[in-house]
């Protein structure tokens, strides 16, 4: 349901300047290339610096509230950053508002109106706050049209229509219940979205690796080519090999083409970063990594190293949430079940099954607990 709310809202990413400084050009890709390599506070360094030098330009706002939605985009269950993120978008749309109150037609102003508006609607659909991110898609496209009007040759703009046209074709055929919400925006169109997303991610000045980024995870998610995500996973890793959302994105990649190994050579990369405190590697780093490491390593027969990191995931799901049902730790504990039943542990196998028939059902998890505890597993 998350890909919805990418049709309700009309996003213009990563908005640029129109037109702009060399300097300013070379201060702008600095802090986008610090913030995709997670090094927060020498981005929010190099973005005050630009507000200090160009305080009527609302790019260095508009970035320094980038920062917070990628500490969001590190954990995207957690709210911790929203307030601050909203906050600091706010800022920016007021900026951008007394500009445009002296000339309307201020294409950087638009640019980076409609990008702000953009994001706030991302982040109300991660909330699923639905009827504001309509609103906020309603707000955001006129202005992101009227931007393109202005300035054509922009290349940045084509990865907000990309989004609007790919998802406005694709998710009502998936999803028929927000079908009756797109009668307030135009028809979307696959083809020109993916085109539009294409030549972003080649010819974009600062929107370049976002539209990548989209690339892979629709490929991944609708287009089932996870051949093709890959490319652009190993692209993104390429130039950004300490992000760990991209590194995830890459293990889950490898994991749909069944490269195991593959997957499992990236997830220990996740948990060694984890281990070494890396910034943002963080507990939804370290389950995800744990949890894949040990289906790796369990598939394997490697019995005391499954155990191990099956073991972290546990203590990372609990660490996480002490109510937490997910898929990686009910999955943990059938599979410790399972191990401990290759031990010759009978017992101690039991007490995992029935923890997990004390959870909710996941993939038929109850199923095989009760099977397991007739019967138990072996290899």
């Amino acid at each position: 349901m998350k890909h919805i709310g990418l049709v309700l809202v009309a996003v213009v990413a990563l908005a640029s300047a129109p037109r702009a400084q060399s300097d300013y050009d070379q201060m702008i890709k600095t802090g986008i290339n610090q913030i995709y390599n997670i090094q927060f506070d020498d981005a929010a360094e190099t973005f005050r610096a630009v507000i200090a030098k160009y305080p009527e330009n609302p790019s260095g706002r508009f970035f320094l509230a980038m920062i917070d939605w990628w500490k969001i985009m590190l954990d995207l269950k957690s709210e911790d950053n929203d307030d601050v993120f909203f906050k600091k978008i706010d800022d920016v749309i007021f900026q951008c508002d007394e500009i445009l109150e002296k000339n309307p037609d201020d294409v950087n102003a638009l640019f980076f109106k409609g990008g702000a508006i953009g994001f706030r609607g991302r982040l109300r659909v991660l909330r699923e706050s639905w009827l504001k991110a309509v609103d906020d898609g309603r707000e955001a496209l006129p202005i992101v049209q009227r931007a393109a009007e202005l300035d054509p040759d922009n290349p940045d703009v084509q990865l907000g229509f990309g989004i609007y046209n790919y998802y406005a074709a694709v998710v009502p055929e998936k999803y028929p219940e927000v079908e009756p919400m797109m009668m307030f925006f135009p028809e979307g169109d696959k083809q020109e979205g993916l085109d539009q997303l294409e030549f972003v991610a080649t010819e974009g000045r600062y929107a370049k690796y976002e539209a990548q980024y989209f690339l892979m995870t629709l490929n991944y998610s609708f287009e089932d080519d996870p051949y093709k995500a890959e490319e652009y996973a190993t692209g993104l890793i390429e130039r950004f090999p300490n992000n760990p959302v991209f590194e995830r994105w890459d293990g889950k990649i490898a994991m749909r083409q069944g490269k195991v190994y593959t997957a499992a050579r990236r997830y220990q990369s996740i948990y060694e970063k984890v281990q070494s405190g890396m910034p943002g590697y963080n507990l939804r780093a370290e389950r995800e990594s744990t949890y894949y490491i040990g289906v790796h390593k369990k598939n394997a027969r490697e019995v005391d190293s499954a155990m191990y990191y099956l073991n972290k995931c546990v203590s990372a799901s609990r660490e996480m949430n002490p109510d937490d049902e997910s898929g990686f730790l009910i999955n943990s504990l059938l599979y410790l079940g399972n191990l401990y039943d290759v031990k010759g542990e009978r017992e101690r196998a039991k007490e995992f099954y029935q923890k997990v028939l004390d959870m909710r059902e996941y993939r038929k998890s109850r199923n095989l607990a009760e099977s397991y505890l007739d019967k138990p597993f072996h290899y």
